[in-house]
C-alpha cells in the first residue's frame, strides 16, 4: 500500500485537475448557448435556400447550372469533412471521421477517385495520415466562425466541379440533436436533388430580371456557401455540447477518484497509527 503522503500528493493533484475540468465545462456550457444562437439563427436562410434550389431543380429553365444537372458517369467525388480545432470533446470528431471513411471507401471501393476537402484542425491532422487527395484546408475558425474563413476551401472544389474533376460533392458533419445527442451525417450537395414533398406535385417556375445566368450562378454559389456554412455553425453547436458533457464526465470520474483515494488513505492513516500504539505499548512493556 502506498504510504499517506504519496496519497495526499495523488489527491491534491487530482483535485487540481478536477478545478479545470469544472472550469472547462462551465465554459464549454457558456459558449454552447451562444453557438446554438447563431446555428439556430443560421437554419432558416439555409433552409430556404434549400427549398428554392429544390423547386429550381425541377423548373423549365432557359439557362441549366452545371450543380442542377447530374452526370451519368461518376468519375470522381468529392467530400468536406467538418471536424473542430481542438479537442476534448468525447467522440465528437471520431465518429464523424468514421462515417467520412465509410462513405469514401464506398466509392474507392467502386473505382472513384476521391478528392476531400478538410474543415478543423483536428480532419486536417487526421485525413492527412490516408492516401487521399487534400484538395483544401480551412482552420482557426475560432468559436464564431465566419464564412471568410470558409470560402478559399470551398471554392477550390466548386470549381473542380465545374471543370470537371468532380463529379459530386458531399459534407459530412455533425449534426445537433440535442445537448447530450450529436449525429454524424453525410448529406449530397451537388448535383442539387429536389428534396421537398410538395416537389412531387407542383411545377415550379421563375421569372429572372434582368438575366437569368447571372441570378442562377449567384444563387448557386450562396446555396452552396450557407449550407456550409449552416453545417459548421451547427458543428460548433455540438462540439460546445460534447466538450460540456466530456468534461463533466471527467469532473465526476476525478470526484470518484479522490474519494476512493481518500478511504484508502484513512486506511493507510489508521494503520500506521495502530503500528505506532504497538510499538508504544511494547517499549513500555519492555520496560
Amino acid at each position: 500500500m502506498a504510504g499517506a503522503k504519496e496519497i495526499r500528493n495523488q489527491i491534491k493533484s487530482i483535485g487540481s485537475t478536477r478545478k479545470i475540468t469544472k472550469a472547462m465545462e462551465m465554459v464549454a456550457a457558456s459558449k454552447m448557448r451562444r453557438a446554438q444562437e447563431r446555428m439556430q439563427a443560421a437554419r432558416p436562410y439555409a433552409e430556404k435556400m434549400r427549398q428554392v434550389v429544390s423547386h429550381m431543380s425541377e423548373a423549365n429553365l432557359e439557362y441549366r447550372h452545371p450543380y442542377l444537372s447530374p452526370r451519368e458517369e461518376i468519375k470522381s467525388v468529392g467530400f468536406i469533412v467538418v471536424s473542430s480545432d481542438r479537442g476534448l470533446c468525447g467522440g465528437l470528431n471520431v465518429n464523424v471521421f468514421r462515417k467520412a471513411v465509410n462513405a469514401m471507401s464506398e466509392w474507392h471501393d467502386k473505382g472513384v477517385d476521391v478528392k476531400l476537402v478538410t474543415i478543423g484542425k483536428k480532419a486536417s491532422a487526421y485525413f492527412s495520415r490516408f492516401n487521399v487527395q487534400i484538395a483544401g484546408e480551412a482552420s482557426g475558425l475560432g468559436d464564431a466562425p465566419h464564412l471568410e474563413v470558409l470560402v478559399g476551401a470551398i471554392k477550390v472544389i466548386m470549381d473542380a466541379y465545374i471543370e470537371g474533376e468532380v463529379d459530386r460533392l458531399f459534407i459530412v458533419s455533425n449534426n445537433f440533436v440535442n445537448t447530450m445527442t450529436q449525429a454524424p451525417d453525410v448529406e449530397q450537395l451537388i448535383p442539387i436533388t429536389p428534396t421537398t414533398e410538395e416537389s412531387e406535385h407542383q411545377h415550379w417556375d421563375y421569372i429572372y430580371e434582368p438575366e437569368s445566368r447571372e441570378i442562377i450562378d449567384l444563387l448557386m454559389d450562396r446555396y452552396v456557401e450557407s449550407l456550409i456554412y449552416q453545417r459548421v455553425a451547427e458543428n460548433s453547436a455540438c462540439e460546445q455540447a460534447a466538450r460540456m458533457v466530456a468534461m463533466k464526465a471527467a469532473t465526476d470520474n476525478a470526484g470518484k477518484l479522490i474519494d476512493d483515494l481518500q478511504l484508502v488513505y484513512n486506511k493507510a492513516r489508521q494503520a500506521s497509527i495502530t503500528q505506532e500504539l504497538s510499538e508504544i505499548v511494547g517499549g513500555a512493556a519492555a520496560v
